[in-house]
């Protein structure tokens, strides 16, 4: 096991994307209270990185996390993007509002690495990380580069981890991607300990499902599962609203369609449709814990009720039987009280 269930044994951690003031600003004192209420109900478990807000969300974690015992929590951070001071910043980047006085710089270089856990250290205020995940290194964000950039993150950007780790730096090594395909072109050249997987095996996307995460039961590859409710449709559902987003974006008629489906089963057994979200992942034997980026401390405590909520294997068949599933999907099977 890399990642620690919640104190109640829930296998839920708290991601640091919108405490980095994704989409909307976030005060101090409500990003505090999300961390309060994450730490006051156990929650052992934490993501952060430089690109959320530049360095904000990790500040704002450190902050919290310096008063708990160290070997009580695992921390994840990133690396790929450096942050470079800049007095003409914009306030708003890369979809975050309200950012750090910052540019980003993508660095896949063994120094690049190094400077990057270094930085994070220094965010954080602390002495060493659990994981490090090379961040985004996928074509949808370089494109034509995507060769060079893959070339580097296994010839330079993997071994210095791989040093850093020996150093005691870190404990752990992985990506923080939101494409299956390049964590199967990553692992088919070196060996990675975890993964943060976000969206790319959720409710609606089982797009790791027939290769990557067999791949991972096979190598030892434990996945901390990102996005369950793929950037919003799977936490508001699509009846009576006009913007629904999939993976960051406006959804498609196909996502909207598939939704709509599901929430459908979700009324007949009463089933709310982000409990079914959230413990869906969960039944695979390669996902170890799920990663929830919540707003507000309420977002945050819905999400503990609705990773206990008691859902019937009934509701899981139903959504084969409707061809929702594949045949062979895991499925959560119910908890012994």
């Amino acid at each position: 096991m890399i990642f620690l269930p919640a104190k109640n044994g829930l296998a839920l951690g708290l991601g640091g994307a919108p405490l980095g003031n994704l989409f909307e600003a976030i005060a101090d004192d409500k990003a505090r209270a999300v961390l309060t209420a994450a730490l006051d109900d156990g929650c052992r478990s934490f993501d952060t990185a430089p690109h959320y807000g530049n360095g904000l969300s990790e500040h704002r974690f450190g902050q919290a996390l310096r008063e708990v015992v160290r070997e009580d929590f695992v921390l994840s951070t990133k690396v790929g993007r450096l942050l470079r001071p800049d007095v003409r910043a914009p306030r708003d980047q890369n979809s975050f509002v309200g950012v750090l006085p910052f540019v980003q710089v993508w660095d896949y270089s063994a120094a690049g690495v190094r400077r990057s856990v270094e930085d994070s250290l220094q965010r954080l205020g602390l002495a060493r990380l659990d994981v490090v995940y090379i961040h985004d290194c996928d074509v949808a964000n370089h494109g034509g580069e995507y060769p060079r950039v893959l070339r580097q993150v296994v010839e330079q950007a993997l071994p210095e981890l791989r040093r850093m780790q020996r150093e005691g730096l870190l404990r752990y090594v992985g990506l923080g991607v939101n494409d299956v395909q390049v964590c199967l072109d990553v692992l088919r050249q070196a060996d990675l300990d975890c993964l943060l997987l976000a969206g790319r095996y959720s409710l609606i996307d089982h797009s790791a499902l027939p290769e990557l995460l067999p791949l991972c039961v096979q190598r030892g590859v434990r996945i901390a599962l990102g996005g369950a409710f793929n950037s919003g449709i799977l936490a508001t559902g699509v009846r009576n609203l006009k913007d629904v987003r999939f993976n960051y974006t406006p959804a498609s008629q196909v996502w909207i369609d598939r939704v709509a489906a599901i929430e459908q089963l979700c009324e007949q057994f009463n089933v709310p449709l982000r409990a079914a979200a959230l413990q869906f992942p969960l039944a695979h034997p390669a996902v170890e814990i799920v990663m929830l980026g919540a707003q507000d401390a309420a977002q945050w405590h819905d999400a503990v009720v609705m990773m206990g909520h008691a859902i019937p294997v009934a509701f899981w068949d139903a959504l084969r039987s409707q061809g929702l599933l594949a045949p062979a999907t895991p499925t959560p099977t119910p908890r012994l009280s």
